[in-house]
């Protein structure tokens, strides 16, 4: 329980939480001029891991300074002074700009800091970033801390029930009692079930036998025996058997001599009965089961957290293998993290709901080719502020359930698997995996669980709605006065 507690920053040297923003010198040589004549920022956003930093400037924007000299060249009385840079800012290029180099995931641990000549930073900061970069290594990586998993990929829930007082409740729903159970104990009690009769009721027709003398006048044909030809209990098991299952090899049978044996008949009749009944419907239902059909539903091995419509979003990759599709298929997913609340309550394992579009009705899929599932990190996601440092110091776990009705049975299906925070990858999309052919769509699933490198701001989704908002001010008050400022004759 207590692996789902986030983890402490033990060194704040090591995870930079940054505090306070460092302050850098004026650097007059860190804005270049282009071929048309404008200014370009040349420091590069790091794309994973690098700290948050709230005093960063969006996308393609620029400084408050330089949009108020742009935009006002005239008498700077006649507009309010725009206020100071903060120090320790960063210049973020457009999405896809041509100067943004594409760093690859092997290069992280090796290249200690990236493009540090256009705005010199203290030793410090350089520091702190090259053991971020190290830090996400693959060795590193395939080092981690392995912790108890609340449920595995393959979608088994890993928890053991003890110290069950009432166990009399599962002999009142034997039926799925039974079916419950693995197969080598399904076979087991499959076949004890006949075995038992067989021997209990081949023991009553042997008693039988031998209190009314039948054993003891074996082929006197003068001697009214109530079961023929039954002189021990190796025959009377065998009258057991052929009774049973129907069998009758003649030889031996109950005669109208008396009337206990038609009673015992009658009674390993309806018991057989009952006992086929149940036997062959735990049967058909065990096999039929839509659990195997689960085994043919897919999921990425990883999460993916990078942009989409301008919003931080979280994002995943279902598919089915089969050509019969499931019907009505839905998707949900569940966040398992412990937390203590304000009155020091310990809450082990808590779950809470991710929207995966249930206002919209995007959670229900029509599941024919690989489908992306997206989470959008807003307000009331539980990602709100985590950003790419405080994930690596989060533990949690979240939960994807999928469920569906298969096509051929009409049984309701369900397949579950499971990521961590070391599984997912900040700063990477999905790549395509359908192509057009002649009269019909290919899905190439070797290109399913492939993924690339995207620039990604660093920052969590409520810093970047923060800067956001701070954009459409400063766009706003610079519209104003610019609409206020005197037109010359």
């Amino acid at each position: 329980m207590l692996a789902y507690l986030p983890r402490p920053p033990t060194d704040t040297s090591r995870y930079g939480t940054f505090p306070q923003k460092p302050e850098l010198p004026a650097a007059p040589g860190a804005l270049g001029k282009t071929d048309d004549g404008q200014q370009q920022a040349s420091a590069l956003m790091p794309n994973y891991p690098s700290p948050p930093h709230r005093g960063s400037i969006v996308p393609g924007k620029l400084s408050r300074s330089s949009v108020a000299a742009q935009h006002h060249p005239g008498d700077p009385s006649q507009c309010p002074p725009a206020a100071p840079q903060e120090a320790g800012a960063h210049w973020y290029p457009p999405h896809g700009g041509t100067n943004i180099p594409n760093i690859p995931g092997s290069a992280r641990g090796k290249t200690p800091a990236r493009s540090a000549a256009a705005v010199p930073a203290p030793e410090g900061l350089l520091s702190r970033r090259r053991k971020l970069l190290e830090e996400d290594g693959p060795v590193v990586q395939a080092n981690k801390r392995q912790r108890q998993r609340y449920v595995t990929k393959v979608g088994k829930c890993q928890v053991n029930l003890g110290n069950i007082q009432e166990k009399k409740r599962f002999l009142s729903d034997i039926f799925t009692t039974i079916v419950d159970l693995k197969y080598r104990w399904f076979l087991f009690v499959f076949m004890m079930c006949y075995i038992v009769t067989w021997v209990v009721f081949g023991t009553v027709y042997f008693f039988d036998a031998w209190a009314r003398g039948d054993v003891g006048h074996r082929g006197d044909p003068e001697w009214p025996a109530c079961i023929e030809n039954v002189d021990g209990f190796v025959s009377a098991l065998l009258f057991s058997v052929e009774s049973q299952r129907t069998i009758g090899y003649g030889s031996r049978m109950v005669t109208a001599n008396c009337a206990e044996g038609v009673i015992l008949l009658m009674a390993q009749s309806i018991v057989g009965s009952m006992i086929d009944a149940l036997m062959v419907g735990c049967m058909f239902v065990k096999i039929s089961r839509p659990k195997k059909r689960a085994q043919t539903l897919i999921f990425s091995k990883n999460c993916v957290i990078s942009r989409r419509d301008e919003k931080l979003c979280l994002m995943f990759r279902v598919g089915d293998l089969r050509d019969s599709h499931m019907v009505d298929a839905k998707i949900r997913a569940k966040l398992i993290k412990s937390r203590q609340t304000a009155e020091g309550e310990f809450i082990p394992l808590e779950q809470s709901e991710l929207n995966l579009g249930y206002d919209t009705g995007e959670d229900r899929l029509f599941l024919v080719e690989p489908q992306i599932i997206c989470h959008v990190i807003n307000r009331r996601s539980p990602f709100w502020d985590m950003s790419a440092e405080s994930l690596r110091r989060e533990q949690f776990e979240i939960i994807i359930i999928l469920e569906g009705i298969v096509e051929a049975t009409g049984m309701t299906c369900q397949a579950r698997t499971s990521y961590t925070e070391d599984e997912i990858l900040w700063g990477y999309r999905f790549e395509p995996c359908m192509s057009l052919e002649k009269g019909a769509f290919r899905v190439d699933y070797s290109r399913f669980e492939m993924t690339f490198e995207v620039q990604t701001p660093a920052a969590s989704a409520k810093e970047l709605h923060e800067l956001k908002e701070l954009e459409r001010r400063e766009h706003s008050v610079l519209s104003l006065c610019w609409d206020h400022r005197p037109q010359p004759c």
